[in-house]
């Protein structure tokens, strides 16, 4: 049993290699060690996560114990001595690695956990034989999954359970049966997933992999076999959350979308965030305004164009497209009164956005007559909201609930 990491108010003095340094209250070990520069290896961990202590990849030696101890899950207490770097230590340290090393595929992902802390520690792919290992799954349209690379960590069930509460994915097995399964055992894809992708997020090898968009010239491929050219911070274009993203981009083409630390979303994502971007790639995808032209009315079957959009559009100048618009517009405005326009919003809108396109109606159109998306498919909490509140705007963020008196 590890001890469990107490919530003290004072600062707490230990020594680890032999240098002194100071625990905040709440640190781990290996917190502790992190936030002082000294790196102790580390694979089932997770900043953020509860910690596990399962993979001890992370032990160290203490003075006056018999066992080594899990630094992720273990308190430093007032004098303690500490040798993460001891003999003893980097010798279980660089066995966990070796074993894991002994299943582990040839061709890894280009930030594998295991294979960044295995080059560290020296530790070798050919001390143990290596055992049979499942077949990759693709079953699933958006993720990939490799139980070769799977170091059973656990940190994809700390996501699925405990961060985002959906509890599809689990342990069945003894020993070396032990493996990673899907609700009851089922494909990926057959089970009650709901792709948010935490979990591959969480996997620190690649066994959980994101697969590449449909509009990808290597669609299906997992997004992980090839790094990344740059890393793009933005945020999410789909609702109005607000959640902060990081865009890994290869040859100028978003690879994949990792969520990152933010107010409204603490790192995670749903599954529109995280694997909806292939829009960006897509041939329909508008990149510069269009003008219909002369002769080609608009047909009353709201139909999509034909194989070519050419046959009935040119393209135009934004300065052209918008006195158009704004032209024909004002036309309506004047012929027919205020009241014969109006304004549908998008949610894929920032709320800057949003409060323009407002404005425009009412100002510009001299009407009231605006709506937005959200009102439909969020009608429920509206409805909750003005019954509970008087108001059916959202007031707070969700990450505020925790410092309520009452709910």
């Amino acid at each position: 049993m590890t001890a469990a990491i107490p919530q003290t108010a004072t600062s707490i003095d230990f020594e680890l290699d032999g240098v002194p340094m100071q625990a905040r209250a709440g640190e781990s070990l290996l917190q502790a060690a992190a936030r002082h520069g000294i790196e102790i290896p580390r694979l089932c961990f997770k900043e953020g996560y509860r910690a596990d202590g399962n993979c001890r990849a992370c032990v160290v030696e203490i003075d006056g114990e018999r066992a080594l101890a899990p630094s992720c899950c273990r308190a430093p207490r007032p004098g303690m001595k500490v040798r993460a770097a001891s003999e003893r230590a980097r010798s279980a340290q660089r066995m966990v690695l070796e074993l894991l090393l002994a299943d582990a595929p040839e061709h890894p992902r280009p930030d594998d956990e295991l294979r960044r802390w295995a080059q560290a520690l020296g530790a070798r792919s050919d001390r143990f034989a290596a055992r049979e290992q499942p077949a990759v799954d693709r079953s699933h349209p958006a993720i990939e999954v490799s139980l070769d690379a799977c170091i059973q960590c656990g940190r994809c069930v700390r996501a699925c359970r405990e961060e985002q509460g959906n509890d599809v994915i689990g342990y069945a097995g003894r020993g070396d049966q032990a493996r990673i399964v899907f609700d009851m055992g089922d494909p990926m894809g057959a089970s009650s997933c709901v792709a948010c992708g935490e979990c591959v997020q969480a996997c620190p090898t690649g066994a959980l992999s994101p697969r590449l968009p449909a509009h990808d010239p290597h669609a299906g491929k997992p997004a992980l076999g090839r790094a990344s050219d740059r890393q793009v911070d933005s945020l999410c274009p789909f609702c109005g959350v607000g959640c902060q993203v990081t865009y890994h981009v290869h040859d100028e083409r978003i690879q994949r979308v990792e969520g990152r630390d933010g107010p409204a979303n603490l790192s995670r994502l749903c599954v529109k965030g995280r694997f909806g971007f292939d829009y960006v790639h897509s041939p329909e995808r508008l990149t510069e305004p269009l003008v219909r032209k002369p002769g080609r009315p608009k047909r009353w079957q709201f139909d999509r164009l034909g194989a070519d959009w050419r046959d009935d559009f040119r393209t135009a100048s934004w300065d052209e497209a918008l006195a158009l618009a704004g032209g024909q517009l004002a036309g309506i405005r004047d012929t027919h009164g205020r009241h014969a326009l109006a304004g549908f919003g998008s949610a894929k809108g920032s709320n800057e956005e949003a409060y323009l396109f407002q404005k425009l109606v009412r100002t510009g159109f001299g009407s009231n007559n605006v709506d937005h998306c959200t009102r439909l498919c969020h009608a429920s909490s509206v409805a909750a909201l003005l019954e509970g509140v008087g108001s059916g705007a959202v007031s707070n963020q969700v990450s505020d609930a925790l410092a309520a008196e009452c709910i």
